[in-house]
């Protein structure tokens, strides 16, 4: 008795098994949407073929293509320093900066935020251009171009450049930073690790919209910033942050990767907020 009730169990546990795959088969159900569908035979069978193309509306996409283009990555030339020749060089004399052949101290990230008159203008941070002897841009196109300092605010940590535009055709626009909510999705856009990774993209959201940052925290002076978990690397300062719209709220500036006490912590990434650099520009640009 009991192995035909063992029996019976299987039966219906296997019909409620095939019922529900079943199910699942139907146009009607949950588990699919129906797409519309032609059949082209061959010598070989049928063949189903969807006739609806595909296309993305992946606003994340359609935000980083409008900006791309506006992100170019900033090298910092500097004199190389060599040993003077001669004697001197033979006493170990100290070194001078006698060389007139620039290198590559350091690459950050820049953002064309208007294109006016036959010059482009770019906003980064200050820490990107800082001793600088000469700037260059590389665009997202792989076109280099030399830049030169408008102005800066080292308590801001931002500069203003301007460049020819012949080979610069993209600007990126502004959007309103102050209405920017915790969870709200961000993107970054730079060239973490250098102009190898130039145009990078990484996400994450609003962590705080407004953080208030001490001297201590920023190893400068106090500041406001945006805080994200946003993936932010050396080579991404300067870039933007951007919404899903394709605007800019904030330039990425730093993160914090250990606390005082040496623990380590992921996703602190901060950037200055769009309405601090408008404030800048318009200040610069008078």
């Amino acid at each position: 008795m009991k192995k035909y009730s063992l029996f019976v169990v299987a039966i219906v546990s296997a019909l409620v098994a095939s019922l529900t795959v079943y199910s699942g088969m139907q146009s009607n159900s949950w588990f699919q949407q129906t797409t519309k569908q032609s059949k082209t035979s061959n010598s070989a069978g049928t063949t189903t073929v969807a006739t609806t193309a595909y296309t993305s509306s992946d606003t994340a996409t359609t935000a980083y293509n409008k900006v791309k283009n506006a992100v170019v990555t900033v090298q910092n030339l500097q004199k190389a320093a060599t040993l003077s020749d001669g004697w001197s060089s033979f006493f170990n004399q100290e070194e001078q900066s006698s060389s007139s052949e620039l290198e590559t101290a350091s690459e950050g990230s820049g953002v064309v935020y208007k294109i006016a008159d036959g010059y482009a203008y770019i906003i980064t941070n200050n820490h990107v251009v800082a001793d600088s002897d000469k700037l260059q841009l590389i665009t997202a196109s792989g076109k280099k171009v030399e830049a030169t300092i408008v102005g800066t605010d080292t308590t801001k940590d931002l500069a203003l450049l301007k460049a020819k535009a012949t080979d610069i055709k993209v600007s990126a626009s502004f959007g309103n930073s102050k209405s920017l909510l915790a969870g709200q999705q961000v993107l970054a856009i730079g060239s973490p690790l250098g102009s190898d990774y130039a145009t990078s993209l990484t996400s994450g959201i609003v962590s705080a919209p407004r953080r208030e940052l001490t001297a201590e925290e920023t190893g400068s002076s106090a500041t406001t910033a945006i805080q994200t978990d946003t993936a932010i690397n050396p080579g991404n300062s300067g870039g933007p942050l951007i919404n899903l719209k394709g605007q800019v709220i904030g330039i990425t500036s730093s993160k914090i990767v250990s606390s005082t006490d040496g623990t380590s912590v992921e996703g602190m990434g901060f950037a200055i907020p769009a309405d601090i650099v408008q404030s800048f520009i318009t200040k610069t640009e008078k």
